[in-house]
């Protein structure tokens, strides 16, 4: 199975899970920044949640089938055709070779993906299919390029129903190595502030804005570089927050004041600029619970996914289906 790349937008990237088991040799996991969506794509399809599939920033592309495809479209949802019919978001199709699927820009959301039956094949770089921008590890996907995957996997016509994560909301923190250097006056504000995700995002991390003064952590122009992982709120000298994500840097000496739970960092990836977040602390027993419950869910993805009904307004052709088949006798 194979798509051809006719046009693209400029941060569209292939994506698995990440690499594991790297931060002391200098490398973040990278991955998918919803991973959320990875499992969906795969419930949707009936395939393995570690497959890659193409992470699009912002903005979708247009692909041409050169064979028979199975593809699912999960995360922010964005406009979608085949051949210039609409077909729905969160839900699995087929695309028979000489079609062309075009994806537009995302309606809500940050990140959208596409996932190919039986996954996008590129080669395995440590354990991982994922491009890391920032390690040099693979590049964007261009226009001309090819995404294969195996013949005659996955399937068609199955749909989701997801919660709504795109439009920011509340994240759950814990507290990081650094809490303790923000007095509980600055811990108590920052829980109560509603902010806003700012302009400035990328796989790297992304800025949150605030009204009032920025919050600031005692001795912060001394502290040591530490190990970072995604999920930490940084703070930077002007006291904005920035919640790292997947390709963030590995250890830095800008104070951190909490860190997101990884069930809540999808929700964190896909708000979209100027939409509000809002901070809950919770304790360690707490955050296990929350993240045991996420783990469950993910288990159920399965059983959630039901057949998809087109709906007749959106069929061409729909004078050429037969409709009815066979005859009755009422008195049968």
């Amino acid at each position: 199975m194979t798509l051809t790349v006719l046009r693209i937008g400029p941060a569209c990237t292939i994506q698995d899970q990440g690499r594991i088991g790297y931060l002391d040799q200098g490398l973040s996991r990278s991955g998918a920044a919803d991973i959320l969506a990875l499992h969906e794509g795969a419930a949707l399809l009936d395939q393995s949640p570690e497959l890659a599939a193409l992470e699009m920033a912002g903005m979708g592309g247009e692909f041409e089938a050169t064979q028979s495809t199975c593809f699912a479209l999960t995360g922010a949802p964005m406009q979608a055709s085949i051949d210039g019919s609409p077909v729905p978001w969160n839900a699995s199709h087929q695309i028979e070779a000489g079609q062309r699927l075009v994806i537009g820009a995302a309606l809500r959301g940050s990140y959208g993906y596409l996932h190919l039956g039986g996954g996008i094949d590129v080669p395995e770089f440590l354990a991982s299919r994922s491009t890391h921008l920032t390690a040099k590890i693979g590049r964007v996907v261009q226009q001309d390029d090819m995404l294969n995957s195996p013949k005659g996997a996955g399937r068609a016509g199955w749909k989701l129903r997801p919660g709504d994560r795109f439009s920011g909301g509340l994240l759950h923190v814990v507290a990081s190595f650094q809490t303790s250097l923000f007095d509980q006056s600055t811990l108590d504000r920052f829980a109560a502030t509603s902010f806003t995700r700012g302009a400035r995002a990328n796989r790297m991390g992304m800025q949150l804005e605030s009204d009032g003064p920025g919050f600031a952590a005692k001795g912060q122009l001394n502290i040591l570089s530490e190990i970072i992982t995604p999920g930490d709120i940084q703070m930077t000298g002007t006291g904005n927050p920035f919640i790292l994500l997947p390709e963030c840097q590995t250890t830095g000496g800008y104070p951190r004041i909490a860190t997101v739970l990884p069930c809540d960092i999808p929700r964190a990836a896909q708000t979209p600029a100027g939409a509000e977040i809002r901070f809950e602390f919770v304790t360690l027993e707490e955050a296990a619970t929350l993240q045991a419950r996420h783990s469950a869910d993910l288990i159920r993805l399965n059983g959630q996914i039901e057949p998809l009904v087109r709906n007749p307004h959106d069929i061409p052709d729909l004078l050429s289906y037969q409709l009815i088949d066979g005859m009755i006798s009422a008195t049968d």
